[in-house]
């Protein structure tokens, strides 16, 4: 494939999805359970100025890193998820919806002095009224780092380890130290998509994938605009990858950018601007899963840097055009192309 032409042919998407799914992913992160109350507006409250919601249904759905591993699964590729859960009613509900998914729990440890995370999201129509979060914020106890730590050393045949920050306290310095010399050691690729308010060093790692905010963030930067929709041309970004590649070195930084695509970075070499593909947008919520899980397991099945951003790309653009945290599977994604 020539690397100006920024798109693969469906043949090509298929064959790289069969390759991958041969592979194990292990996701590793702060866990969470997404609850969403449906319902409509049709008047406002007596009480206050606020919408009164006539509930309809409510149901729940993996969220976080456990996302990040349904994606995968949602694409056929096995997925071993490894975090930790409240003693509670919640991280029990979490556990039914992850094996019905498929998904491998025995690296999911329960910590009874932590709560599970609950994102509780009121919709009315297709639009979000209010998020309301339950959650353990505070870093994890060394002793159950150590144990997550030990699951991976004892998991075979793992072709790449993904890791989701969430700023819940499971992805500690300790966590990420132990992750690297693993994964250097054994030859595994290692994706993350960080959270800058942890003060946590990612250096040398396979891949990151910040947003535009969080690019800034990294680097230190003040973002004095928003993007003009052309990446290459914006000095402001340029600017901020080059310097995250220079100071974290990953072997790849990609910058999700919402609207404007995606930005492809690698040292020595010229950024690569891949544009949007998706056609409606309804919910952006957990899109950023998806790319980190698309593209982690398109390197996995043997895709050049430029073909697995294209392949996240157009899974990104699947999942935006539905409502809630959603997935895209092998037929939705390659019928995109």
């Amino acid at each position: 494939m020539k690397m100006k032409r920024l798109t693969i042919t469906r043949a090509r998407a298929r064959e790289i999805l069969r390759a991958a799914a041969r592979n194990k992913i292990v996701v590793v992160g702060d866990i969470m359970l997404d609850q969403f109350i449906w319902g409509a507006v049709s008047r406002i409250s007596p009480e206050a100025p606020v919408p009164v919601v006539d509930f309809r249904e409510e149901s729940f759905m993996p969220g976080g890193a456990a996302n990040v591993a349904r994606n995968l699964a949602a694409l056929r590729v096995p997925a071993e998820l490894m975090g930790v859960t409240g003693a509670d009613g919640s991280g029990a509900a979490l556990k039914s919806l992850l094996k019905e998914s498929e998904i491998g729990c025995k690296g999911l440890l329960v910590d009874p002095a932590r709560l599970t995370s609950v994102k509780t999201r009121i919709v009315a129509g297709q639009q979000q009224v209010v998020r309301i979060d339950r959650e353990s914020r505070s870093e994890l106890d060394r002793r159950i780092i150590a144990r997550i730590l030990d699951r991976i050393r004892r998991e075979a045949g793992i072709a790449a380890v993904i890791v989701g920050d969430y700023g819940k306290g499971v992805v500690t310095q300790e966590l990420v130290h132990g992750l690297r010399g693993i994964c250097r050691r054994r030859g595994i690729w290692l994706s993350m998509d960080p959270k800058p308010v942890h003060q946590v060093d990612i250096s040398g790692l396979s891949l990151i994938t910040p947003n535009r905010k969080e690019t800034f963030e990294l680097a230190r930067l003040a973002d004095e605009t928003s993007g003009n929709g052309q990446p290459l041309e914006d000095a402001a970004l340029m600017g901020a990858a080059e310097k995250l590649l220079a100071q974290l070195s990953p072997a790849l930084l990609l910058i999700t950018l919402g609207e404007h695509g995606m930005l492809l970075c690698q040292r020595h070499q010229k950024p690569l601007h891949i544009p949007t593909v998706a056609k409606e947008v309804f919910d952006v919520s957990g899109a950023g899963d998806t790319v980190i899980a698309t593209f982690t397991l398109a390197v996995a099945g043997g895709a050049s840097p430029l073909e697995a951003a294209v392949l996240s790309n157009h899974a990104a653009g699947v999942v935006v055009g539905k409502v809630g945290t959603a997935t895209a599977s092998v037929e939705e994604l390659l019928d995109s192309f």
